[in-house]
């Protein structure tokens, strides 16, 4: 290639820079906007026949802005069929068109001789076949910008001045350049230009944008750092390097990193310091002061003590760094001093006087109070422990009725995410036993999906009986989760109980503990158990289980004697069974079965004096045989093995359908061999519901 063809070549791919300006976005709206800025993008560039080489996308609170490179100059060419009537209307009954089909034609700007007809899966129908020829890219690119600026969408968003337009805050500007070309359009009566803006504070006027490849660069000089993930990282970098500088490090804590890269266009960390008086605070208090309400990291020592300083990230100049520095003092002091306060006050009373406070305190207006619901709870958790490790039961009980008294408390009604921590805290204050003050935090265990599980036996007792009454409470008063509204956050809720019982392996089903659950003299709510199966069939697909085998097993969710760990057992059997030579062949036997005994009335044991056969006697002494091995074998949990042991009965069960009748005109030999059948039919049933299994290819 010669250097006048390459240069050709670059030139002839275009790149395009949009950013919108505005006033500063909520931190917590700028990842899912990053997000909907490239699918956006790339779907209106799929949509107008545009190729492109690269889609990058860029945030600050004061702006949003997207880098597309390796566009061609012009739309691919591209042919658009549209469908029209059917064929049986289009054309009559001597092949002429109808005025439909000329209508149609007109509509689409063709011949109506060129219309031609497809078959779809609704019949066959006249399409008119539209070449439409790529246009220059710069024709098209206002109205693909003004779409994808129009296109973005908010948790919340606002209208402003006189304007119709809703945005996620007002646009004050709007950059468009296409190598370095201006693309012109207007929204909500801003007009696109090729100025933007720096730093609001250092760099507040408008400056020319003259080219793509220098964009990031100048905003740098302006007092922008328009990469987040540059911004990222001059934050990580700069809290690590000044906690070590303290013979520290920053408190690990990802999502305040996110938070405060998009809080920030030009991010300068400062170290500040604070009394060490305040260190004889709970340190979950002391860091939550400064992460939640301040967005100020923490630093510990390598022990986790922490450390009496924190680092600040500025929006300004490092020359600026006593200001930030008496600034970040003074109000952290104040924050601090108002936390000391609500903790001191709180010592002054027990948990236990805290309870009869929860009379007063609504859970739900028709529910009840927190202490109605402390006694469901009480009563849920001692069935537990009586159940499964009644020594602790006494631990348990205490911790049930203390669970919720700290949310009387000035430091969680100040702080509402340090619940059943501070609980903790006061409980072994007060001289409370180590498991039940650690059941006071594991209570709320896990509080998402990933989150660790209740270590002690005392919290996953609290932690099951707390979530399964307020599923069972909010499904009486009709308060159920509908579509993606789940106020009461209960499949949360639903997801911690099955994750405590799959890890703990409790010998405790999950019908046992609604049922429990369930108001004196309501029935059993069949929805609420359909609500945990609903969770459990896609952790089991999580887990690589296929349908069919998941869905052999769903029934045993409302077993009374089986707890979810051991329904996990039974499909690992299945699923292990399904590659043997042997699975076809036995599940083609018993859908036999199934088939036959399936409307029959009610059948007793099978009598071997009334076998005449030679094929149903075998098939007696077989079963007889099998069942012994087979009953070991499920008691053992050996569920494999156990349907290996059924697999033998395959021949003989065969042999039976070929040589005997089985509706013979007698009914006492009819029903008796529909008997033996079903015995077979009893033994898998244990294992499976074989008619939801599909045979391997």
């Amino acid at each position: 290639m010669s250097a006048e063809q390459g240069t050709r070549n670059v030139q002839e791919h275009l790149s395009l820079l949009l950013e919108i300006g505005t006033e500063e976005i909520p931190a917590r709206f700028i990842p899912g906007a990053l997000i909907q800025l490239r699918e956006k993008a790339s779907a209106l560039f799929s949509e107008y026949a545009i190729d492109f080489s690269d889609i990058s996308t860029y945030a600050t609170p004061r702006r949003l802005a997207l880098i597309i490179s390796g566009i061609p100059p012009a739309q691919k060419d591209r042919i658009k069929e549209a469908y029209g009537p059917p064929q049986r209307a289009a054309f009559d009954s001597e092949g002429k068109p109808t005025k439909a089909a000329v209508g149609f034609a007109a509509s689409q700007g063709v011949d109506v001789a060129a219309l031609v007809v497809k078959t779809t899966d609704k019949g066959e129908y006249v399409v008119a076949v539209i070449e439409q020829k790529g246009g220059a890219i710069k024709e098209v690119l206002p109205e693909i910008l003004e779409k994808i600026v129009l296109s973005l969408h908010f948790p919340k968003s606002m209208r402003w001045g006189d304007g119709t337009l809703r945005f996620v805050r007002p646009i004050h500007w709007i950059l468009a350049l296409c190598d370095g070309e201006l693309i012109s359009f207007e929204i909500g009566g801003i007009r696109s230009s090729n100025m933007t803006r720096g730093h609001r504070f250092l760099s507040p006027g408008n400056f020319v944008i003259k080219g793509i490849p220098g964009y990031i660069r100048l905003m740098e000089t302006n007092y922008v750092i328009v990469d987040q993930e540059t911004r990222k990282k001059i934050i990580s970098d700069g809290i690590t390097r000044m906690a070590v500088s303290e013979g520290g490090k920053p408190v690990t804590d990802e999502a305040l990193l996110d938070t405060v890269t998009f809080l920030t266009e030009y991010p300068v960390p400062f170290l500040c310091r604070f009394s060490s008086e305040y260190l004889a605070l709970p340190k979950e208090l002391l860091i939550t002061v400064m992460r939640d309400h301040q967005k100020f990291f923490a630093v510990e020592d390598e022990h986790g003590r922490l450390r009496d300083c924190f680092i600040v990230i500025g929006n300004t100049k490092e020359e600026n760094a006593a200001t930030i520095r008496a600034g970040a003092e003074r109000v952290i002091r104040a924050r601090f001093e108002d936390a000391r306060f609500y903790y001191e006050e709180d010592r002054k009373r027990s948990l236990e006087s805290r309870i009869e406070d929860l009379r007063r305190v609504t859970f739900h207006d028709r529910i009840g109070s927190l202490y109605d619901k402390t006694a469901k709870v009480v009563k849920l958790a001692a069935f537990i422990s009586e159940k499964l490790f009644p020594e602790k039961k006494a631990r348990i009980e205490r911790a049930a009725w203390l669970s919720k008294t700290d949310l009387t408390s000035g430091v969680v009604g100040e702080f509402p995410e340090l619940q059943g921590l501070m609980g903790k805290y006061y409980a072994l204050n007060e001289g409370e036993d180590n498991a039940v003050a650690g059941a006071l935090v594991e209570q709320y265990l896990p509080s998402f999906s990933g989150d660790r599980l209740p270590a002690t036996d005392e919290g996953a007792a609290v932690s099951l009986a707390d979530k399964v009454d307020s599923i069972v409470s909010f499904f009486a008063i009709g308060l159920t989760p509908t579509g993606s509204e789940d106020p009461f956050a209960l499949r949360r809720q639903a997801l911690g109980v099955i994750a405590i019982l799959f890890e703990r392996k409790y010998d405790l089903s999950l019908r046992e503990l609604i049922e429990l659950a369930v108001p004196a003299g309501a029935g059993f709510p069949g929805d609420v158990l359909a609500f945990f199966a609903q969770r459990i069939e896609p952790l089991f697909s999580s887990q690589g289980y296929e349908n069919d085998v998941i869905q052999s097993v769903m029934h045993f969710v409302g077993d009374t004697r089986l707890p979810l760990w051991k329904i996990q057992e039974k499909i690992d059997g299945i699923r292990r069974f399904k590659t043997d030579a042997d699975y076809n062949a036995l599940l083609r036997a018993l859908k036999r079965i199934t088939n036959i005994i399936t409307a029959a009335v009610e059948i007793k044991e099978p009598r071997r004096d009334l076998l005449l056969e030679e094929e149903e006697k075998a098939l007696y002494d077989e079963i007889a045989r099998a069942r012994s091995a087979f009953g070991v074998l499920i008691s053992e949990r050996k569920y494999f093995d156990a349907l290996k042991e059924l697999s033998s009965l395959t021949l003989p069960v065969n042999n039976f359908f070929e040589k005997v009748l089985v509706n013979d005109k007698r009914d006492e030999i009819r029903l008796n061999r529909l008997a033996l059948l079903r015995e077979i039919g009893k033994m898998a049933s244990s294992v499976a519901d074989f008619s939801k299994l599909s045979e391997r290819p």
